[in-house]
């Protein structure tokens, strides 16, 4: 605030000091210059009159005529004039007296406008954050009510939760969130934040129905950094310390190598292992053999073999896993591409594509990557990733029963018990609750 005031009064002084300058300049002594130039016109022309004379263009008796008059021009023209003594008399607002005035006044106007038009508000940083809140929650107040009014908009109940975990109204977000349907369902992003806002009025407990929705959010996007980290730190807090190491080496792997959050997920994972005891320890032989840098370098050393031998049709579908693991999905489905026909015979490949289409497609099963699940299951009907996005798809298009046959196809595949059992236990659940005919009620006699 001091530097804010101190700049207005610098800026105000310099246009001050512009504008009364011409004021304090003494006064031009007026009719001096017009004698001294009248004298010398006329004393040119006299001496063209004696020029003309000694050539003998004019006669004596013109030049004595010429030249008498041209006399009494110069004396009335280099006569004082009448009005002077009335110039000099002095006046009360004169120069100074008037620079002094908008010398008082200048500020105490610049001051007085700025009190009346600006913020001065603003130069308190503490009412400047009033007034922040308070416009951010005018905003979210009146997203309430356009809600309120017009409900059947899941984005803008799920712009109205993330506002209300923001502004810690957690009983709202939650509502907010509950509101939004299926569309939570949908987003990774969403589950997260839904999960995170559950654990926060648990006290940070992730057990329950925060642990489900992570699992969910997995499922869809099995390597968001949120829920991997998330879900480790879950399996740490129950000491599933393996548990814990398995998903935060998954995070790792998708993090920027070095970056603040890579530091803190290997000091983590150095701790998970030291207290599971049994777990390998890192020591700096292993550590730099799997470190980001060292995974890039393998990458970048698979991918110039390859140019040099294109005809490796599993060195393809190889590097394009690890495109797809590092987050480089253009360069992972030319890849994907260039395996040929070792993907088109390859039901593990055929859903990885299908995968990473849909990633790219901002996690849409529709079009080419469910024409690659269904060529998977033609090829193994039981593959329990492909009948897994099988039966996203189904539900995502609200064909619930569809949805129900292939998770419970793939149920059948995995391990009971596992992870991947559990959520798509919860799935089948939720898919015939939701696919469930209502009943009419019956009449009472």
């Amino acid at each position: 605030m001091i530097v804010f005031i101190a700049i207005a009064a610098l800026l105000t002084l310099l246009v001050l000091a512009w504008v009364v300058r011409p004021l304090l300049r003494p006064a031009p002594q007026a009719g001096v210059s017009s004698q001294r130039l009248n004298a010398a016109i006329y004393r040119d022309q006299l001496q063209a009159l004696e020029r003309d004379l000694a050539r003998g263009v004019i006669s004596p008796a013109d030049h004595e005529a010429t030249r008498d008059e041209l006399q009494l021009r110069l004396l009335d023209d280099t006569e004082a004039p009448k009005l002077a003594p009335q110039a000099s008399r002095a006046t009360f607002w004169n120069g100074r007296r008037t620079a002094g005035v908008m010398a008082v006044l200048f500020p105490l106007a610049s001051a007085g406008m700025y009190g009346w038009l600006g913020n001065p508000a603003a130069m308190d940083p503490v009412a400047a954050q009033k007034s922040s809140n308070e416009q951010i929650t005018q905003m979210v107040d009146t997203l309430a009510a356009r809600l309120q009014a017009n409900p059947d908009n899941p984005r803008g109940w799920a712009m109205l939760a993330r506002s209300y975990k923001v502004m810690e109204r957690f009983d709202e977000a939650e509502q907010a969130f509950l509101k939004a349907g299926d569309l939570v369902n949908t987003d990774p992003d969403l589950l997260m934040e839904y999960a995170d806002l559950l654990a926060a009025r648990a006290d940070n407990n992730m057990e329950g129905k925060p642990m489900v929705l992570i699992n969910k959010a997995l499922a869809l996007d099995p390597q968001h950094p949120m829920g991997l980290m998330m879900s480790g730190v879950a399996a740490y807090r129950r000491e599933d310390f393996a548990g814990a190491v398995a998903q935060w080496e998954k995070l790792l792997a998708v993090l920027e190598p070095g970056s603040p959050d890579a530091q803190q997920v290997q000091a983590d994972i150095a701790d998970a292992r030291a207290r599971a005891g049994k777990l390998p320890p890192v020591n700096a032989a292993a550590a730099g053999a799997m470190t980001p840098e060292k995974i890039s370098q393998m990458v970048e050393g698979l991918a110039a073999r390859l140019k040099a031998n294109p005809g490796d049709l599993a060195g393809w579908a190889r590097l394009a896993r690890a495109y797809k693991v590092q987050g480089r999905l253009a360069e992972a489905e030319q890849a994907y591409v260039k395996a040929g026909k070792l993907l088109e015979g390859d039901p593990d490949l055929l859903t990885q594509y299908a995968d990473l289409l849909a990633m790219r497609a901002g996690d849409k099963l529709e079009g080419r990557p469910l024409e690659l699940v269904n060529k998977a299951l033609t090829l193994n009907p039981k593959h329990p990733m492909a009948l897994m996005m099988a039966g996203s798809a189904a539900y995502r298009r609200a064909d619930y029963v569809q949805a129900v046959t292939h998770w419970e196809k793939a149920l059948t595949a995995l391990e009971p018990g596992s992870r991947d059992a559990t959520l798509v236990a919860a799935e089948i659940a939720d898919a015939r609750a939701k696919g469930r005919p209502v009943l009419p009620l019956k009449s009472t006699p």
